[in-house]
């Protein structure tokens, strides 16, 4: 009795299989866009943040600013600041600011918060510097489009075109959403900014006009700590204010106090981040501090890297509706995934070569040509 032996067919077979795989494969490894848009709770919370960009920027020329003399701010949110000023701590990207006031951010945040797990009700930190205003905006609206609530800790000093403003510094603008209804997160407190967040580089007068405006606001300042006393006191009020636990913290900018003293912090990509390296506790900030507890870290910096990476317009002029164009990746690539792929592949490559010739040969008693 002659012994199955592969034929033309069984080559055939084998050549398809490779290439349903082939394609399986491709369409695994590439980012594929979700067919449906924007959901109903991301379109929410960037319409939330049209409307408080119109109303900021409201509130602004109702103090007698001027905001429309702005040039800097092409799209009139009310978020881009000054090029210099005595609140300004570093050099910034004007281009990169104006892009963080595209409404859809709010929409990405709230697509970054429930893969990270945040549901209604749920509570979640933001720790940012008043270099991105934007980003501040962008997570209390993602925070009121998911019915979460949201803790935040910021800094009062800003790089250029943040919230540098003396007249209308984070604390200003706080006071403004404040006012427009805006519930669902609390301000713990505010600190200084800057090269070693302790304020020295501003002027006297300025800094107590600034105590006075958070006082007057029932915000406390953080002041006079080492860093990592800094970084367990800013761990500690969002944690006695999270009721249920911290389910995602969001840094957004570059405040010392969120991403530490390890070189490391710069290889981590913007968005939902993996914190692979912890280093020695005395280098760690919030974002490491929250990842070593397991809390899902959505890392706002490099600001053109993260929109790429979303599929966002990188400084549009005019701003995106909202919902226009969204068009989030999937993540996929998992090593695992791509084992257990490769043994699928070679599992049904076998089978075809192995059974099919046998199949063949037991029902037609030949091997074909």
């Amino acid at each position: 009795m002659p012994k199955p032996k592969i034929n033309s067919i069984t080559l055939y077979l084998l050549a398809a299989v490779s290439l349903i795989f082939y394609f399986l494969y491709l369409g695994m490894i590439q980012p594929r866009p979700k067919n449906n848009g924007a959901k109903l709770t991301e379109i929410k919370a960037a319409r939330l943040m049209l409307e408080a960009e119109k109303i900021t920027f409201s509130c602004e020329k109702k103090r007698g600013l001027q905001p429309e003399k702005n040039f800097f701010d092409l799209n009139k949110t009310g978020l881009i600041g000054l090029e210099h000023s005595p609140l300004t701590t570093t050099l910034g990207n004007l281009e990169a600011k104006r892009t963080t006031t595209n409404p859809n951010m709010a929409a990405l945040l709230v697509h970054l918060l429930e893969k990270a797990g945040v549901k209604e009700g749920d509570y979640f930190a933001l720790g940012a510097s008043g270099s991105f205003p934007a980003l501040i905006l962008a997570s209390i609206c993602a925070a009121e489009a998911l019915k979460a609530n949201l803790t935040i800790i910021a800094s009062v000093g800003a790089s250029q075109w943040g919230a540098n403003n003396p007249e209308f510094s984070i604390l200003d603008l706080e006071e403004c959403w404040r006012l427009a209804g805006f519930d669902h997160y609390h301000f713990l407190a505010i600190s200084w900014g800057g090269e070693d967040d302790s304020g020295r580089e501003f002027p006297e007068d300025l800094k107590l006009k600034l105590r006075e405006k958070a006082a007057h606001l029932g915000i406390k300042f953080l002041e006079g700590e080492k860093f990592q006393e800094k970084v367990q006191k800013h761990l500690y009020l969002y944690e006695i204010n999270s009721p249920g636990g911290i389910k995602a913290f969001i840094n957004a900018g570059g405040s010392l106090v969120n991403l530490g003293r390890d070189s490391s912090i710069l290889e981590l990509p913007p968005g939902l981040a993996n914190v692979k390296k912890l280093p020695p506790p005395e280098k760690r900030g919030l974002i490491q501090e929250m990842s070593a507890k397991g809390i899902p870290v959505i890392h706002l910096l490099n600001i053109r890297s993260l929109v790429q990476r979303y599929n966002l317009p990188w400084d549009p002029q005019p701003l995106p509706q909202p919902g226009q164009g969204i068009n989030w990746p999937e993540e996929r690539s998992k090593k695992s995934s791509l084992y257990l792929f490769v043994f699928s592949y070679l599992f049904v490559l076998f089978l075809s070569a192995l059974v099919f010739p046998a199949f063949i040969h037991k029902k037609h008693g030949r091997i074909l040509p």
